[in-house]
């Protein structure tokens, strides 16, 4: 997976850096607090991370691609820090985690661990904004791996490791000449026992 982002970077950050999905926005934000922690996780292009930025929130952007990294960490700035989500070791940082179209990359018997390391990572009450590609794929599609979610799958996963399930809900490929593409799109909340 990170050979394509690495091979891809320059490609990849033209595509989506300007693309709208600020409709996205609204609905996790009002769950952070104000200048609230939010880590931007799998940040690629760093545009969503320079969203937060510019609304006061403080921002730790991660990538799994190097390249990826220092794209977004010359369009941002700053430094855009290289990890994958399965060396992720932050306790009790962040107010929200926002991983748009990235955690779909993780494959199934990996993401039970990698949102463990999630839940860690969050303040009591953090909330997880993630999209997957809409449906039951799982394996190499375009040089990329994708675990694809619909409702039910996305919201066994997440309510069996803890969490509450505050949205699940189905968007639109925001992309031009992408929009015949459907992305499942889900807020939940860490539940404390």
């Amino acid at each position: 997976m990170n050979n394509f982002y690495d091979d891809n970077a320059e490609e990849f950050f033209k595509g989506t850096v300007n693309v709208d999905i600020s409709y996205l926005y609204d609905d996790f934000l009002s769950l952070i607090p104000d200048n609230g922690n939010i880590l931007d996780a799998g940040c690629g292009s760093g545009r969503d991370s320079k969203f937060f930025i510019s609304k006061n929130y403080n921002v730790t952007s991660i990538d799994g691609s190097y390249e990826m990294c220092r794209v977004a960490g010359e369009y941002l700035e700053r430094e855009v820090m290289h990890m994958q989500f399965q060396e992720m070791e932050f306790e009790n940082e962040f107010d929200g985690i926002w991983a748009l179209a990235s955690l779909l990359h993780v494959p199934s018997d990996e993401i039970k661990d990698v949102l463990k390391r999630f839940k860690n990572a969050l303040k009591e009450n953090g909330v997880i904004y993630a999209s997957f590609k809409y449906g039951e794929f799982e394996g190499e599609r375009n040089g990329r791996y994708f675990n694809d979610m619909d409702e039910k799958s996305s919201n066994e996963l997440f309510e069996k490791l803890g969490f509450e399930i505050i949205k699940t809900w189905t968007t639109q490929d925001a992309r031009k000449d992408r929009e015949d593409e459907k992305w499942l799109n889900i807020i939940v909340k860490k539940i404390n026992f």
